[in-house]
This record gives C-alpha cells, sequence and structure tokens, in this order.
C-alpha cells in the first residue's frame, strides 16, 4: 500500500463521509475498504486500486442517491491529486469499477475491482441490513409512522434480498451467500423480522430523539 496515497485519503476523503446518512459514514467505507482489501488477496490486482476504489466508492451519496455510482465515479475522476498514484488508463478502470458496485446495476461489474467492490458492499449480516434498512427508512421517512416504516422496510427486505431479489453476489470466496440465505430466513419468518424491527426501530428512534420525552409511535 502506498503510504502517500493512504494518507491522502484518510485526511481528505474519508472525513467527508462524517455528514452522511447514518448508513453511508466513515465507518460503512472502512468496513467495505477492508472486505475489499481481504477479496483482494485471491487475485491478481493491485492493491492501491483496490483501495481506492473502495474509499470512494459511495463519495457521490451527497449530489444523491439514484445516480450516486455515476457521480462517486465521476468524483474520482475528477481528483487531480490522483495523477500522482495512478495512470489515466487505471483511473478509467476505477471509475468503472465505481460505476458497477450499485446492487441494482442492471449489468454485472466489468472488470475485478468492480467485482471486488460491488461483493465487500454487500455486508451481509443480518441485523446489520435491517438497521441500515430502518436507519434509510427514518432518514427519508421522517412523517412515517412504526407501521409505515415496517411496511417499507418489510417490502425493501423482500425487493432486494429474498429469492428473486435484485441483489447479485459476484466473489465466491465471500462469505455473503451463506449469510444472504440466513438473511432470508428471517424474512421468511413474519414474527422473528418483526420482533427484529421492533427492537431496532425503538433503538434508532431513541438515538434520534434522545430528549423528545414522547413515546414512539
Amino acid at each position: 500500500m502506498n503510504k502517500e496515497l493512504k494518507a491522502y485519503i484518510e485526511a481528505e476523503i474519508l472525513p467527508r463521509y462524517e455528514g452522511y446518512d447514518a448508513a453511508h459514514r466513515r465507518d460503512h467505507i472502512e468496513g467495505v475498504i477492508d472486505r475489499s482489501l481481504t477479496l483482494a488477496t485471491h487475485y491478481e490486482v493491485e492493491t492501491n486500486m483496490v483501495y481506492t476504489v473502495a474509499a470512494y466508492h459511495d463519495l457521490g451519496l451527497c449530489e444523491g442517491r439514484e445516480l450516486h455510482h455515476i457521480s462517486s465515479g465521476r468524483m474520482l475522476t475528477e481528483d487531480t491529486t490522483l495523477r500522482r498514484w495512478f495512470s489515466e488508463e487505471e483511473i478509467t478502470t476505477m471509475r468503472e469499477a465505481i460505476e458497477d458496485h450499485r446492487a441494482s446495476s442492471d449489468h454485472s461489474p466489468r472488470t475485478i475491482y468492480g467485482l471486488i467492490v460491488a461483493e465487500a458492499d454487500r455486508q451481509i449480516v443480518p441485523e446489520v441490513i435491517v438497521r441500515r434498512t430502518v436507519q434509510y427508512s427514518l432518514a427519508h421517512h421522517p412523517s412515517f409512522g412504526r407501521e409505515e416504516h415496517w411496511e417499507r422496510c418489510l417490502g425493501h427486505l423482500h425487493e432486494k434480498y429474498h429469492y428473486g431479489g435484485y441483489l447479485k453476489l459476484h466473489i465466491p470466496e465471500s462469505e455473503n451467500a451463506t449469510r444472504l440465505e440466513e438473511l432470508r430466513q428471517i424474512i421468511d419468518c413474519p414474527q422473528q423480522l418483526r420482533t427484529l424491527f421492533d427492537q431496532l426501530y425503538g433503538e434508532l428512534r431513541a438515538e434520534n430523539c434522545p430528549n423528545s420525552g414522547t413515546t414512539v409511535k
């Protein structure tokens, strides 16, 4: 790992995520970096590129979620400082990897770098998935009551993670396949899923409104 590159990203790029939504702050990015570097050990790839792709992959969320993968790739390309360490060809490869990382993409990643970050971004730990789903719902639908959040979260979990959902896994060395099956079993048990939802909903509402003194709806 290039120490100057790592120092630059830690000082100038990762702190930007502190103002993002709870599911995409610095801890999420650092997790994707760690998982990407672990997956990269199974392939002949350039470690600095793997690290950089993971660090920039969600940067464009500041411009909106729908096209954040495109915005993130553009922001990497526009960062002229990266030319200290990478060629134009490598910049293009990293941009394409970032553009391809989104779970709802209509095509598979074009390169191994895209496959790695896409897989690393799918942190399939059942409680983490449900927590992030509730976090997103609370952040983007503040007027919803508990039952509306429940219906939205249930619909999202079925659409993305259940059998036939749009989530695709790419790297056989990842543990995600086993964990995805565990999550699907929870989704198939409405009572268990509702209990987990209610627990996380209460915790996250309390975190967001610690001094409200009101009953959680």
